[in-house]
C-alpha cells in the first residue's frame, strides 16, 4: 500500500517535472546549447508564484507571471551569449549565479510556506492538472516546432553555419529558444511550489541534471524518430525518472541524502544500456552474416 502511494506521488511529480524536462530538451537537444540557467530559473518560477500568491494574486495569474519571469532569465542568458559574445556555458553560469541573489530578493528570506494560502491545486487533483499541463505543453511544442520560427530553431541547432548562409537570424532564434526553455523550467518550479506548499532558495540545485536524465532516459527507451515521438519520450522520461527515484529510495539503506548518487546511477544506466544493447545487436548481426557466408561456402563445396 505504501509503495503504491509512493509510486502515485512519483507519477504526479513526474508530470510536473515534465515541463522542466521539455525546457531542457529545447536547449540541449534542439539548440545544442549547454544552458545552466535552469538551476536558477526553476527557483525563480517558484519564488515568483509563491510571493505573488502570498500577496493575494490568483494562483493561475501567479503561474503565468512565473512563466514570464523564467523567460526573462533565459532572455538574459541568450543576450549575453549572442550579443555579449560570451561562451554559452559561461553565460548560463553567470545568470544562474545572479539569479541566486535575485531569487532571495524576490522571496525576502530563504524559505517561504504556502500552507493555508490559495493554491493552484485547491479542489483539483495534482494528477489531472499535471496531465493537462504536460500533454498541453507537449502538443503546443509539437505545433511550435512546425512553424517557421520552430524550424529555424531546429536548423540552428543542427547546423548554425548553414542556416546563417541562408540569411536566417540565428541570434534571434537562439534567444527565443533559451527564453522559451527557461520559461517552461520556471513554470515547472511554480507547479512544484504549489504541490509542496513551499519554496526554498536551493530547490533548483541539480535541476539541470534531473532534466538531462529525463531526456536521456526517454530517448533511450522510446527513441527520437520524430518531434512528436521525442517530446512524448521526454515527458515519459521525466515520469520514469521519478518512479525509479521513488523505488530507489525504498531500497534498504537509501534515504533522501542519496538523491544525487541515485541520479548519477540512473543517468549512467540510461547512457550505458543503449550502448550495450547496440553492441549486442551488432554482434548478433555479425554472427548471422558469418553463418550465412559459411552456409554459402559449404553449399558451393558440396556442389
Amino acid at each position: 500500500m505504501h509503495v503504491l502511494i509512493a509510486l502515485t506521488g512519483a507519477f504526479e511529480s513526474g508530470l510536473l517535472y515534465a515541463l522542466m524536462a521539455l525546457g531542457v530538451y529545447i536547449t540541449y537537444r534542439v539548440l545544442d546549447f549547454p544552458d545552466l540557467t535552469v538551476d536558477g530559473s526553476f527557483t525563480t518560477g517558484a519564488a515568483i508564484a509563491t510571493v505573488m500568491t502570498l500577496n493575494g494574486t490568483t494562483p493561475i495569474l501567479s503561474l503565468i507571471c512565473a512563466f514570464i519571469g523564467g523567460g526573462l532569465a533565459g532572455l538574459m542568458t541568450g543576450l549575453l551569449h549572442t550579443k555579449g559574445k560570451i561562451n554559452g556555458l559561461l553565460s548560463g553560469i553567470i545568470v544562474m549565479i545572479a539569479l541566486y541573489s535575485i531569487n532571495l530578493r524576490i522571496m525576502g528570506k530563504p524559505n517561504l510556506s504556502l500552507r493555508g494560502e490559495a493554491n493552484l491545486f485547491d479542489g483539483a487533483s495534482v494528477l489531472v492538472v499535471g496531465l493537462i499541463m504536460a500533454i498541453g505543453v507537449k502538443l503546443l511544442l509539437d505545433l511550435f516546432f512546425k512553424t517557421n520560427i520552430g524550424l529555424s530553431l531546429r536548423a540552428t541547432g543542427d547546423n548554425q553555419r548553414m542556416i546563417k548562409s541562408f540569411g536566417a537570424n540565428t541570434d534571434r532564434t537562439t534567444i527565443i529558444g533559451v527564453s522559451l526553455s527557461n520559461a517552461l523550467v520556471a513554470t515547472s518550479g511554480a507547479l512544484i511550489a504549489f504541490s509542496t506548499n513551499q519554496t526554498n532558495n536551493n530547490m533548483g540545485v541539480g535541476m539541470i541534471v534531473i532534466g538531462l536524465a529525463s531526456v536521456i532516459i526517454g530517448e533511450a527507451i522510446f527513441g527520437k524518430k520524430s518531434i512528436f515521438r521525442t517530446t512524448l519520450a521526454v515527458v515519459m522520461g521525466a515520469i520514469i525518472y521519478r518512479l525509479i527515484y521513488a523505488l530507489a529510495l525504498r531500497v534498504p539503506g537509501m534515504d533522501a541524502q542519496d538523491m544525487k548518487l541515485i541520479t548519477a546511477v540512473i543517468i549512467v544506466g540510461a547512457l550505458v544500456i543503449p550502448t550495450i544493447r547496440s553492441a549486442i545487436q551488432e554482434k548478433q548481426v555479425s554472427r548471422k552474416r558469418a553463418a550465412e557466408v559459411i552456409d554459402k561456402i559449404a553449399s558451393k563445396g558440396g556442389a
